[in-house]
């Protein structure tokens, strides 16, 4: 068998963490290590003084901004009431000019009275449409308000909410890091969660073997909890960025099979199989001369033979041509049959 040794960690599916998104102080906790929750369920919850004020000003102006807009608001009922004044004096004055344009026809009016009512009609009917403009600017100014302060309603709702740290899916609370009474910094870590039912490994790779790695391949894992047990997995993905730091490739791989517990981050150490025989002829590294050669016992004496190497491991060699499995072998430090 011919492999890739890598070491890393068992990782649960879905695995995430939870991040506080703002600055306050943990109220309450509603689950702990171990506990099953399911996707939205809250974990903490996180008050601050600054956002309730920032909540409670949004609500009073939406509340203040939704009266202005309503049929009983005392601003458009104001308005409403001056278009009206106005609307019924422009009717009066109309009703005056025509009187008096039909009198000015007849010679029946001086000029003076037939001017000053002309005039008081176009007075009035000005009058009456800058009231109604302005009924009209007033309307569109307070809808504007009125959606304005339901805009900063909801963000302030939904800041609100980010003071409610949910799960992002069905699982297991694997880590909390906090507990009640504690303060809190925004992106500071609160909790891990992942699912207990199915875990993964996440492989560390080194550089120099990576192109060797192909997705499907045989992964044979040995888990420090479980050190009786040999587990077997199957390379699942590989990827491109290399750990700068370590030299190294991250490579996932699914277990075949469950574990024995649901634990996440248990290290683990694993060769991933590259070429593997069921039948072979295999001899020490220690007995393989330079050149590909080995030394054989015969009834003559020892004699030298150029051989086909096959799989190598670290201790071992396969030998595809040039002996047989009952020739004896010489070694520089042991004799191998």
């Amino acid at each position: 068998m011919e492999a890739v040794y890598a070491s890393g960690f068992v990782v649960s599916e879905d695995e995430h963490q939870l991040f506080s998104e703002v600055d306050g102080t943990i109220t309450a906790k509603l689950a702990d290590d171990g506990d099953i929750v399911t996707k939205d369920a809250p974990i903490f919850i996180i008050e601050s003084g600054q956002q309730s004020a920032r909540f409670r000003i949004a609500k009073e102006n939406y509340e203040l901004a939704l009266r202005n807009r309503s049929d009983n608001s005392p601003i458009l009922h104001e308005l409403n009431a001056a278009v009206d004044a106005t609307q019924s004096k422009m009717e009066f004055d109309s009703v005056n000019a025509v009187r008096y344009t039909n009198l000015w026809k007849e010679h029946a009016t001086t000029r003076v009275e037939y001017d000053r009512y002309i005039l008081q009609y176009k007075n009035s009917r000005n009058e009456y449409t800058a009231q109604s403009n302005r009924l009209k600017r007033t309307q569109d100014q307070l809808r504007l308000e009125l959606q304005n302060a339901s805009n900063q309603l909801q963000i302030a709702g939904d800041e609100s909410g980010k003071y409610i740290v949910t799960s992002r899916a069905d699982g297991k609370v694997f880590k909390t890091v906090k507990e009640k009474g504690e303060l809190v910094r925004r992106s500071e870590l609160l909790a891990v969660i992942g699912k207990d039912s199915g875990f993964y490994l996440q492989l560390s790779v080194d550089e120099l073997d990576i192109q060797r790695i192909k997705e499907g391949q045989s992964v044979l894992v040995k888990i420090d909890a479980f050190l009786d047990k040999i587990f077997h997995a199957t390379v699942r993905k590989i990827y491109p960025m290399v750990n700068r730091q370590q030299q190294s490739l991250r490579v996932d791989a699914s277990f075949e099979g469950k574990l024995p517990e649901s634990y996440s981050g248990l290290a683990v150490e694993a060769n991933i199989v590259i070429r593997q025989k069921e039948k072979a002829i295999v001899v020490p590294k220690t007995a393989l001369l330079p050149g590909d050669s080995v030394i054989i016992k015969t009834d003559d004496g020892e004699k030298k033979i150029h051989v086909t190497t096959g799989i190598k491991t670290l201790d071992e060699v396969e030998i595809t041509e040039g002996i047989k499995s009952d020739q004896l072998l010489v070694s520089f430090t042991d004799i191998h049959e």
